[in-house]
């Protein structure tokens, strides 16, 4: 079986992405592993599926509420199994259907995109895109995280922001940087679906120019540690945001592949969260079975 494919990242959370326009590209768990292999493979953090939403019976129903959305990112994490969606992947899903002439968008417009957390809309910026992730949930009970280079177990606050994480505040750099994530933190109680973990440090001053700035490293459920994760950057905001009090709304949060912006606001269905940062396409090519 040969796929064409493209590798994009947003802050180095990278992606292979595979066009589907008849949605006929059956590929299976093993197959995405396979692909996502940095040493026999492509290598990515993720793979995603660009199919017409009309194609694939899993969301199509969306069309009926937003017809304008006619494109699905169907997200696969670097094992193989299917996410919600991505934060950065999807802001690399929009560079593409761009730069091939799929969709169009002007200064002032939206581009809606279907996923499995319902349809996420699209705005150009002066350096990439910003994606409202819709409402979030914070959860009521806390979760203990443990994990190689912490002395002794952290509370975890439960974030949803159309998938699960657990966000974890930590001293100082010093602490986060010691960290070893080369295996999944230990979660207790284990969430039902999994969660991605964020440990987050805190910037000095914590607010600068009305902007409040955080430090993370995130582990994901299904792919390990990466570079970056959009809408774990987002659960670390909310997170610390929550914790100091719900007031401030502009963060910029600094991980290792780069810095993502996230902004909270009011709308007629409740407060939304958004992420704002880059979205690069790096090569395409073959990939043969």
């Amino acid at each position: 079986m040969k796929v064409e494919f493209t590798k994009g990242h947003g802050t180095g959370n990278d992606f292979i992405l595979v066009l589907d326009r008849a949605g006929q590209i059956d590929l299976s768990s093993d197959q995405v592993a396979a692909m996502c292999d940095r040493h026999f493979g492509i290598g990515a953090d993720g793979l995603i599926i660009v199919k017409p939403t009309v194609k694939d019976s899993e969301v199509a129903e969306l069309l009926q509420s937003e017809p304008e959305a006619v494109w699905f990112m169907d997200y696969r994490n670097s094992d193989g199994s299917r996410s919600e969606m991505c934060g950065n992947g999807i802001r690399v899903f929009a560079r593409y259907l761009l730069e091939n002439g799929l969709a169009t968008l002007t200064d002032g417009s939206t581009l809606p995109v279907a996923t499995r957390d319902g349809i996420k809309d699209l705005t150009a910026t002066v350096n990439g895109f910003a994606v409202d992730l819709g409402l979030f949930v914070i959860g009521d009970d806390q979760t203990l995280v443990s994990t190689q280079g912490l002395q002794v177990s952290r509370p975890g606050l439960s974030v949803n922001v159309g998938n699960p994480h657990v966000v974890v505040a930590l001293a100082d750099l010093e602490e986060l940087q010691g960290l070893a994530l080369s295996k999944p933190p230990v979660l207790e109680p284990l969430p039902e679906d999994g969660a991605n973990v964020e440990f987050v440090v805190l910037d000095e001053p914590l607010i600068n120019k009305g902007v409040a700035g955080l430090t993370m490293r995130v582990h994901e459920r299904g792919s390990g540690e990466t570079m970056s994760c959009g809408t774990g950057i987002a659960a670390a905001a909310i997170a610390i945001r929550h914790w100091a009090g719900g007031t401030q709304n502009f963060w910029k949060v600094k991980v290792p592949g780069g810095e993502v912006a996230v902004r909270m606001f009011p709308t007629e269905d409740g407060e939304h969260v958004s992420i704002s940062g880059p979205a690069v396409l790096t090569y395409s090519g073959t990939w043969q079975d």
